[in-house]
């Protein structure tokens, strides 16, 4: 017998949004003396701590300006605001499982996008 799960909705989030999700979660738990943080828990706070660099409404609006761009769509866009890479071998690891390749020019010109933000 096997047991499937159905995926009922799907949302990409930034690093900053998931930081701001888990600090409410925190802040939850801290008041609440029977519960305690989990420890995956905890280290998912430890990971957003460290690695969310933007502020939120930065984060969503560098996602929205990638999204303009022609070869970037919605996942891809949230994988480079999560990595936030700075040359061109960093943002090329980005697009390796996509199926179509990316120029020079466009890689720099989303490199100039992230510029603006970081």
């Amino acid at each position: 017998m096997t047991i499937f799960k159905e995926i009922v909705d799907e949302e990409y989030l930034t690093v900053s949004e998931t930081k701001d999700l888990l600090e409410d979660i925190e802040t939850e738990r801290a008041l609440d003396d029977e519960r305690e943080l989990r420890y995956e828990l905890a280290r998912a706070i430890e990971h957003v701590n460290r690695f969310a660099i933007l502020e939120t409404e930065d984060a969503n609006a560098l996602v929205e300006d990638l999204q303009d761009l022609e070869k970037v769509d919605e996942p891809t866009a949230y994988k480079i605001v999560n990595l936030l890479p700075r040359d061109r071998q960093e943002l090329r690891t980005v697009f390796a499982q996509q199926r179509y390749s990316v120029s020079g020019d466009e890689l720099d010109e989303i490199l100039n996008v992230i510029a603006k933000y970081v």
